[in-house]
């Protein structure tokens, strides 16, 4: 677990998705930063137990909760179990996602409509929720500046086209402009909305783009820094973002990609 700093003691965050890759990073580092941190699963429970398991002993607090994100009644029932252990909502990270991959023609409705229920409707279903509890809290027990905050996790593909993944860029899309209009909706509330971009991050979802020395050295031809992510990586930008260091940024999507969103087929020269 890194080391514990208080960037944001008295905080409660929710981080979906949070039983492995990127949402589990986001979860152990919130929790360091002094966070409680409720830990979402969908179908993963045994990590998010070890993980709260982990947290606790190094003197955190966590909570596990399971919930489906596509499901409105299970987001308010997330929402609500949070607020019976620990009071109230600080921080909501839009972690969760998933990938059905083919081409158009082979693209299932199904396929379709798994990819935009969890990665795009799932957020909207989150951060409303996030926001209905933002703004019943009390201005005098807030932790921070800020009445609460929204991070939905998105990707380079928000904006890079991805053949051959229409679902999964199409829902990316939606996350980049969920993310700006509800953060033009809801700033004179106090509420920041912003969203993360990764990369290229290892991860188990994209396990066979980096497993291999080929698979790895085609992959970062991609990536001009020139090393894959790790998730701590995103998981450090989402503590800054959540935190007052971060206070007067709202409606803006940071990128966590080493420059593959820079259209390194240009460098040189094109």
């Amino acid at each position: 677990m890194p080391a514990t700093h208080t960037t944001l003691a008295q905080h409660v965050a929710i981080v979906t998705g949070a039983s492995s890759g990127i949402g589990l990073a986001v979860a152990e580092a919130m929790a360091a930063a002094g966070a409680a941190v409720v830990i979402n699963y969908h179908s993963q429970e045994a990590p998010a137990d070890d993980l709260a398991e982990r947290i606790i002993a190094a003197g955190g607090r966590a909570t596990v909760i399971q919930a489906d994100v596509a499901d409105e009644a299970d987001v308010a029932r997330l929402f609500n179990e949070t607020v019976d252990v620990y009071g109230r909502v600080d921080i909501v990270v839009c972690n969760s996602g998933v990938q059905k991959d083919a081409a158009i023609a082979d693209m299932t409705l199904e396929d379709w409509n798994t990819v935009i229920d969890v990665n795009l409707t799932g957020q909207f279903l989150c951060a409303r929720e996030a926001v209905r509890h933002f703004r019943r809290q009390p201005r005098s027990g807030r932790p921070a500046r800020s009445a609460g905050t929204v991070i939905a996790m998105s990707s380079v593909h928000e904006i890079i086209p991805w053949a051959g993944h229409i679902n999964y860029a199409s829902a990316k899309g939606g996350s980049r402009m969920l993310t700006r209009s509800l953060a033009q909706e809801v700033a004179a509330d106090g509420i920041r909305i912003n969203a993360i971009a990764p990369g290229a991050i290892r991860t188990p979802i994209n396990k066979e783009a980096w497993e291999t020395e080929a698979a790895l050295e085609k992959l970062l031809r991609l990536v001009p820094y020139g090393r894959i992510g790790e998730p701590e990586d995103v998981a450090r930008a989402a503590v800054w973002l959540a935190s007052d260091d971060a206070d007067y940024v709202t409606g803006t999507t940071l990128f966590v990609d080493g420059g593959m969103s820079l259209y390194p087929e240009f460098r040189d020269n094109g």
